[in-house]
């Protein structure tokens, strides 16, 4: 059975000189205030894959209050997500991210995202899309003041 889910993740800037994008540091003039290392687009990723597999979200997985993910490398929660999928017998499909900022353009990273986001979903880059997109100087993400992404998965395997 084939399964849609979708996810949302936003975070401020904050203090710092890198951000971390699908797996993927990246210097920037600012960081991220985050519990974990602030990544929005396996943030999304994670919950829409959750979200896919009937499985609730990332705040349920991996709390904010619980200090064993202060700090943590989402890439963590993205594994431990795609584990549960093994067990269930479910595999990703495809993922589609989107990512809203004003700043940092995403595109002299964008071929190292979708090679480490395929990689890490067992898929080949084909079935991996990444765009970003502006506010167009609107609201916090137009002031530069965070950014926030999206994702859509397609998921499939026995309905569990």
């Amino acid at each position: 059975m084939v399964r849609v889910g979708s996810g949302f993740d936003v975070h401020a800037f904050g203090p710092g000189d890198t951000i971390v994008l699908g797996g993927v540091r990246i210097a920037y003039s600012r960081g991220l205030i985050a519990h974990s290392d602030g990544d929005v687009l396996l943030h999304a990723l994670v919950d829409a894959l959750l979200g896919a597999a009937g499985l609730g979200d990332i705040g349920q997985h991996f709390p904010d209050t619980d200090p064993r993910w202060k700090g943590a490398d989402s890439t963590r929660f993205l594994a431990a997500t795609l584990e549960m999928l093994t067990r269930r017998e479910q595999r990703v499909v495809n993922a589609d991210l989107t990512l809203l900022a004003q700043a940092p353009k995403i595109a002299p990273w964008r071929d190292e995202i979708r090679r480490n986001l395929a990689s890490r979903l067992s898929l080949p880059e084909s079935r991996v899309s990444l765009k970003a997109t502006t506010t167009e100087h609107l609201g916090f993400i137009g002031r530069n003041e965070g950014l926030a992404a999206m994702a859509t998965v397609l998921i499939d395997g026995p309905d569990r």
